[in-house]
């Protein structure tokens, strides 16, 4: 049974919604009526369509109601993202092989068709598995957690709808950007000046649905996992902010220019960058960990005096290491060192983690035997721990020199979100989906086993692939003759990573392939199918309104 809540009108909430999309809806007609720009219309076009589909959502009766009763928890939001998650995922995850397999045979860049090359879908990989699967994913489970630990419904009535559906808009506009050619060509900042505006307006209403939560919550205690997603959206939102700082050409085109230049602008993008890999693709993934491994595990986390430590040193000592990204480069080399010295610091707080989150299994290990949900969880744990190792090595300037600009650096990464990122979130929605359908069990634990193999023999001839390539790359630029010249040619390099490339789209392919598997199952659980042919695990709890500490 949920714990009851008091009641409260939704009038209100609704009403200022519906004001503000009224509003929204004339300035884009004005917006689009007024620009010359083909690229923009199609984009003003999105939003006002976006703007009037939500006006139609609020005059539905149906819809509003999802938010009438104050005495549950809102699921109705959680369904929807543990969907957009899965969706987004798998759109990311393809893009990625059909990108992978161009590098590997450039003749699937066909000629003519510029909207369907590498040079245009490879934001559009990296901005879907970011910002549309872990983005929806940190926003689904942290709106499940923060209403658990807090025992409070989501605070705003009706605008965690409206936060959720502004995210999906965001998505939209960046990747349908992306396509048309509407970049400013930052890493992981690409989606020209209004989009980062938009952006703006959804993660503040995102910040303050999950800051109302915590003001309302029925106990005092704060539990760590509400800590990482709290840091997680309010730095994202500071560094948004600040590297995204720029000025139209004009307000009815879509070009702009950066407010910094030269070596300012390279250390901000990658003060943003490096800190968007710490705290988006770290941090509020840490929250996840905090909940989902101790509940699933039904114990506690192994030391709560550690992941207080763990937390603070991070966020300390994270938010200095991005001038890592820029050695040998115009950046002062007291900047650099500076990166340097934080990078190599940073692995003590996040083996901390690592070890937190293992060893959170204590008297319990079993699990990973017969549970395979738990099993990829703490695989997850471990890519991190492997990640935050390989990290400050990579930072140190002479590891650098060889690492960087090649693709032991894309392996690095991929090891980071498709084993720490992906598999934890893979871990966090098997868990949601029975809990929030009110489901005894996953369609397939059989299923999850095939999941959890095939996803990693992909992780793994992925990354293994990209350190022998990459390795080889670095020795190969810097290989000089007797002469003093250079001994290799830039394609004598690209030929010799070729088979790499094959068996890194092999991969993708192979974790493509689990993702697909989990989509199925998900489906046919939510639907409450159940194999007969399996035998039920020993536990699987329903979700409980109580906090997981």
């Amino acid at each position: 049974m949920e714990k009851s809540m008091p009641r409260k009108g939704m009038g209100l909430d609704v009403l200022t919604l519906a004001v503000v999309l009224i509003v929204l809806s004339v300035l884009g007609l004005l917006w689009s009526a007024g620009t010359q720009d083909p690229l923009l219309q199609v984009h003003t076009w999105i939003m006002t369509g976006a703007f009037v589909l939500g006006l139609v959502a609020l005059a539905m009766k149906g819809f509003a109601g999802l938010d009438n009763d104050q005495s549950r928890y809102n699921e109705g939001i959680i369904k929807a993202g543990v969907i957009a998650t899965l969706f987004w995922g798998i759109v990311g995850f393809l893009v990625g092989v059909i990108i992978a397999f161009q590098l590997a045979f450039p003749a699937l860049n066909i000629e003519g068709i510029g909207w369907l090359n590498f040079g245009r879908l490879r934001p559009i990989h990296t901005s879907a598995v970011i910002f549309a699967f872990g983005g929806n994913a940190l926003m689904v489970t942290s709106f499940y957690v923060v209403q658990r630990t807090n025992r409070a419904r989501l605070a705003g009535g009706i605008w965690p709808w409206f936060v959720f559906w502004g995210y999906q808009l965001f998505i939209l506009l960046a990747a349908s950007g992306y396509i048309m050619g509407v970049t400013q060509s930052k890493e992981y900042a690409e989606p020209e000046w209004y989009v980062d505006i938009w952006l703006t307006v959804v993660w503040v209403s995102y910040l303050l649905v999950f800051l109302g939560t915590l003001m309302k919550r029925k106990q005092a205690h704060i539990y760590v996992a509400n800590w990482f997603y709290l840091s997680f959206i309010v730095t994202v939102a500071m560094l948004h902010i600040v590297n995204n700082l720029s000025m139209p050409v004009t307000l009815y085109g879509i070009k702009s220019y950066s407010a910094f230049s030269g070596v300012q602008d390279a250390l901000t993008q990658w003060w943003y960058g490096h800190n968007a890999v710490g705290f988006f693709l770290t941090a509020g993934f840490l929250g996840i960990m905090y909940y989902f491994v101790p509940k699933r595990a039904e114990r506690p986390v192994y030391s709560y005096r550690l992941s207080i430590i763990h937390f603070w040193a991070l966020i300390f000592t994270y938010i200095w290491a991005g001038p890592h990204h820029l050695h040998y480069t115009a950046l002062p080399e007291w900047t650099q060192t500076l990166g340097m010295v934080f990078s190599v610091v940073l692995w003590m707080p996040s083996w901390g983690g690592m070890i937190n989150g293992l060893m959170t299994l204590s008297g319990a290990w079993d699990k990973l035997r017969t549970d395979p949900v738990m099993r990829m969880m703490v695989v997850s744990v471990a890519f991190y721990g492997m990640s935050t190792f390989e990290g400050p090595v990579m930072a140190i300037r002479s590891v650098n020199s060889l690492s960087h600009y090649t693709d032991w650096t894309v392996g690095h990464v991929h090891s980071g979100t498709l084993g720490w990122v992906g598999f934890v979130s893979f871990g966090a929605i098997y868990c949601l989906v029975p809990w929030i359908w009110k489901r005894k069990r996953l369609y397939s634990n059989d299923m999850v086993e095939w999941h959890f193999w095939i996803a990693t023999i992909g992780i793994v001839f992925y990354i293994t692939s990209m350190w022998v390539s990459g390795i080889m790359q670095g020795l190969m630029w810097r290989a000089y003759n007797s002469f003093g010249f250079l001994e290799y040619s830039f394609v004598e390099t690209v030929e010799a990573m070729h088979p790499y490339y094959i068996i890194r789209a092999t991969g993708g392919l192979l974790f493509l392939i689990g993702a697909l598997i989990m989509a199925y199952n998900i489906w046919r659980t939510i639907r409450g199918d159940v194999r007969k042919v399996e035998p039920l695990p020993e536990a699987e709890p329903l979700a409980a309104a109580i906090p997981a500490e």
